[in-house]
């Protein structure tokens, strides 16, 4: 499964509610470090049915930056029905990615 890009929108729909792991990826296109850490992330999305990956992009979804008080990107966010259970911070190579999700 591809990743799906997630918005204030959309949130409550895909994140909350959703009944697998969520591991969102707060990003900005000017961001270097997320740029390394997207084929990553992309990677992990096509390889496992039972997580959703979500990106939120900081710039045009500041709501939701605010909301998780993210102040470095990349941030990745592991939450189960809306509540956040794991965190990581700066690039990170796919293990500790993965690790995230355990």
């Amino acid at each position: 499964m591809a990743y799906i890009n997630i918005t204030k929108d959309n949130f409550d729909e895909l994140v909350v509610k959703s009944p697998k792991k969520v591991l969102l990826d707060f990003w900005a296109t000017w961001c270097g470090p997320c740029k390394m850490i997207a084929p990553i992330i992309e990677e992990i999305a096509a390889e496992n049915e039972n997580i959703v990956v979500g990106k939120v992009n900081v710039d045009e979804e500041m709501e939701l930056a605010v909301r998780f008080g993210i102040s470095s990107i990349p941030t990745l966010l592991v939450l189960e029905g809306g509540t956040v259970v794991g965190k990581g911070i700066g690039y990170m190579p796919k293990d500790s990615v993965l690790k995230l999700l355990k």
